[in-house]
């Protein structure tokens, strides 16, 4: 699990460093950086995947992506007896982004390129990355370290050897250097980061492709878009918690049953009181539907160690919100859930759980902040010196 994310340099956010537990509720104004932040995670998970300089190029570059105001903003500023300018920069023009789990801290910086090879100026290239033993980064604490093109890890012994001399400056060691007997820490890490799952708007138009049957295969994760929803529900009757599917369509629609027709397709179905035939899920509302795809994400017979929900209250109806509150501090039982949103009756249902880490963002001068977290009251966290 999580402890602490930290991002510095990106977009709205000059420097953040926020305390995590099992169910996070990220919360603020439209325009306060929720979704920045949100895009912070989603590009420490393309570190593992081997795409965070192309994911950065998509969102228009490193230079579109920097924070646009001062490096440093004084107390006078916020007061507004100061100007804001631009002043010598003290340090390197970067992106920073980390995270503290139980056991290990990652953190990677990227910056601009020195000498880049013809043609390709605009892309940006890791200048460093670390991976150290939990609580706190130190020398001694340093398990895997990237400098440029060059890596070198801690031995068993505390003698450090070279894994790798020749990395290009848009590969990550997490997906280029993880290797079972060379680097099992950077192998752990990144199959832990790979994990993670993004959900991120369902689609329920008539064409979605969760309306239309789909091949049946074992499915212990539900696809990003949802258009394996039929196999995902029926694998979860089938190696997961069937009961529990039964009773989140209960909790949400009462008296109603979820059933996968089986065939040499697979077709959801959806019984309801009143009605003389099962509905497919071509015939269901757009409410519905993606209220189905989050029972068929959050009871998932494979949890990640990190599931992100963004704004998951899209088309649903207020009154289906309580429900889809208990279902998602349900999963936080097996999964480290992050949850952004600003329905308040979600909000609010989300913040009756004990375990609840809700956050509130707030935008001061252009800059993402937490609300209410002083100087003193924010997680340690110390990023690696270039």
């Amino acid at each position: 699990m999580l402890k602490t994310l930290a991002v510095a340099n990106y977009r709205s956010i000059r420097s953040l460093v926020m305390p995590l537990e099992s169910l996070n509720l990220i919360t603020g104004a439209n325009g306060s950086g929720k979704s920045n932040l949100y895009r912070a995670l989603r590009l420490l998970a393309e570190a593992a995947q081997g795409g965070i300089v192309s994911s950065l190029a998509r969102e228009g570059g490193l230079s579109s992506t920097l924070w646009a105001g001062p490096e440093t903003v004084s107390r006078g500023m916020k007061k507004g007896t100061v100007r804001i300018e631009g002043t010598r920069r003290q340090e390197p023009v970067n992106l920073r982004l980390g995270f503290l789990g139980e056991t290990v801290g990652y953190a990677i910086e990227l910056g601009i390129p020195q000498m880049p090879p013809d043609g390709f100026g605009g892309d940006p290239e890791i200048k460093l990355e670390t991976v150290w033993a939990a609580p706190a980064l130190r020398p001694a604490s340093v398990l895997t370290e990237r400098r440029g093109a060059h890596v070198r890890l801690r031995g068993g012994d505390g003698e450090w050897r070279t894994i790798g001399k020749d990395l290009l400056p848009f590969e990550s060691m997490l997906s280029m250097l993880a290797d079972p007997e060379r680097a099992p820490e950077l192998l752990s890490l990144r199959e832990e980061v790979r994990s993670w799952r993004f959900y991120d708007h369902f689609r329920a138009d008539a064409d979605a492709p969760a309306r239309h049957s789909q091949i049946g295969t074992f499915t212990p994760a539900l696809a990003h878009d949802g258009r394996d929803l039929a196999a995902a529900l029926q694998s979860i009757r089938a190696i997961g918690d069937g009961a529990a599917l039964d009773a989140a369509v209960d909790d949400a629609f009462p008296g109603a049953r979820v059933r996968v027709e089986i065939g040499d397709r697979f077709t959801v179905t959806f019984e309801q009181h009143g009605l003389l035939r099962p509905l497919t899920a071509a015939e269901l509302s757009d409410g519905t539907l993606r209220y189905l795809l989050w029972i068929a994400a959050l009871l998932t017979p494979r949890p990640p160690s990190l599931m992100i929900l963004n704004e998951p209250e899209t088309s649903l109806h207020p009154d289906l919100l309580p429900a889809l509150a208990r279902l998602i501090e349900k999963a936080s039982k097996r999964s480290q859930v992050w949850v952004v949103s600003h329905a308040a009756r979600m909000i609010a249902a989300l913040k009756e759980a004990k375990s609840c880490n809700a956050v509130t963002l707030t935008k001061e001068l252009g800059e993402t902040a937490i609300d209410g977290q002083g100087l003193l009251d924010a997680p340690p966290w110390k990023w690696p010196e270039r």
